[in-house]
């Protein structure tokens, strides 16, 4: 699967050594590399992917419970707030 990445002009590129990919990001290059190209790569690189997977897995993670956190808020706020004008 290939998806179009976009590098701003003068921004830093990391190139995949696979399939040229561009990136503005090492981090998204070890991640691109661990999904599209798993199969060949040697030890290092697999490990960089892994420590970037459980990276990115506990921040969105993180994210979502900020989320959930919010809409809890909010739901209880506006309960609060009908129940408070009626």
């Amino acid at each position: 699967m290939t998806y179009d990445t976009y590098v701003p002009p003068g921004e830093s590129v990391y190139e995949c050594a696979y399939c040229g990919q561009p990136f503005s990001h090492e981090e998204y290059l070890v991640l691109h590399r661990g999904l599209e190209h798993g199969d060949e790569l040697n030890d290092t690189q697999v490990s960089a992917f892994h420590d970037a997977y459980r990276e990115e897995t506990d921040e969105l993670r993180l994210f979502r419970l900020k989320a959930l956190a919010l809409l809890v808020l909010l739901y209880f706020g506006f309960l609060f707030t009908y129940s408070v004008v009626t």
